[in-house]
């Protein structure tokens, strides 16, 4: 499949009640299994874990993002010191963004044109450009496995006419970043785009995959239109794409979400919320998430989740993790991000040996059952 001759996916198991898929991903650092949720690294760290603390949860690959990582410390910097994963000490596959979200979400700070996107640092406010040319080469330097070619996020709402005048220069500059494509082992993957527009997304799929790429991504889902709406995108673009290349969901999201992905045959996943939730003293569990500033923690002795061997439920109870929260030590971020991550990771092991199983379908209900409440009080 791939023309790299080390990059490759294998579909391993499918379940028989919906489109979910078992599958291996091989990368030059190493293989992943998937589904697969990828712990947000944005700027060469996960918020608040040391790169081991990451693999402990079980996480096989993490993400990386070329806009940050440009600003600083800057991608021939990070090449001096022998790219990624020397840099940040993780060993494992990286995929990083090309970084038109974060230029999409700099909206006060940009403009686009047909070429690329001009944009100020929200750093110092100094006049930047990225374009297909210049994204390919930050992410060549930083030495990701996974490579994402560089599109144009649309804004939601949009018109259909902007939409599609848009996605012309969506697929004008994807094209050209197979131009740039590194060709030593590494993937680059497409990012298919079109908004909610039924016609734009089957029209962007079937112009990406007639062009060479390794994977196909979804982009500009999940940023404010109807859930039914992402979901109906992504049942019809994941039966478009031939079984013999992965699929990923950028920025997604909820479990039940990932879960619903999977079931529309979708492989990789990657969101900042078990980091995010950690920083703000909630806890996700099998049973639903839970806010652990609330008082009724004060005494409890119990871990987070029984069952669960993170830092956190091996050592500690919700009382300490509450005054930590509580008191805004740094250690409650650590420490209940630690179990979010590993939670993710038990979601995925337990999605794939159900899919193996033939009980996906049950076990994705089940999770319902709790992730469609609010966290516990």
């Amino acid at each position: 499949m791939s023309p790299n001759g080390v990059f490759s996916f294998q579909e391993l198991h499918r379940a028989p009640e919906t489109l979910a898929r078992c599958g291996k991903v091989t990368t030059k650092h190493g293989s992943f299994s998937t589904p697969a949720f990828m712990p947000v690294g944005t700027q060469a760290t996960v918020k608040g874990l040391l790169p081991e603390q990451v693999a402990d949860t079980g996480a096989e690959i993490i993400l990386a993002n070329t806009y940050h990582l440009h600003l600083r410390p800057g991608e021939a910097t990070v090449k001096e010191l022998g790219g990624l994963h020397t840099f940040m000490n993780w060993q494992g596959p990286i995929l990083t963004d090309s970084g038109g979200f974060q230029v999409w979400s700099l909206s006060d700070l940009r403009s686009i044109d047909d070429g690329g996107v001009s944009f100020k640092s929200h750093l110092d406010g100094s006049n930047l450009r990225l374009d297909p040319k210049i994204a390919m080469q930050i992410q060549t330097d930083l030495g990701s496995d996974i490579i994402m070619s560089f599109d144009e996020c649309m804004d939601y709402p949009i018109e259909r006419k902007a939409a599609e005048e848009s996605l012309q220069r969506t697929h004008a500059w994807e094209e050209k970043t197979l131009a740039y494509h590194p060709r030593d082992g590494r993937a680059l993957f497409a990012i298919i785009q079109g908004g909610v527009f039924e016609e734009l997304r089957k029209q962007s799929a079937e112009f990406l995959l007639g062009l060479p790429f390794d994977g196909y991504a979804m982009g500009g889902l999940f940023i404010g239109e109807i859930r039914d709406d992402s979901m109906a995108m992504l049942e019809l673009v994941g039966q478009m794409i031939p079984p013999g290349f992965p699929r990923y969901v950028m920025g997604v999201g909820t479990p039940l979400e990932i879960l619903d992905c999977v079931a529309r045959g979708w492989d990789m996943f990657d969101c900042v919320l078990p980091t995010r939730n950690g920083r703000h003293g909630t806890a996700m569990t099998m049973s639903g998430p839970i806010n652990l500033k609330n008082a009724r923690f004060k005494a409890d002795q119990a871990p987070i989740e029984e069952g669960c061997s993170c830092l956190a439920c091996a050592s500690y109870s919700r009382a300490y993790l509450r005054h930590l929260v509580v008191a805004k030590e740094v250690l409650a971020l650590t420490l209940i991000s630690h179990h979010n991550l590993s939670f993710m990771q038990r979601l995925m092991k337990q999605c794939r040996d159900a899919i193996q199983g033939g009980t996906f379908l049950q076990f994705r209900n089940s999770m319902a059952e709790f992730w469609t409440r609010k966290p516990s009080k």
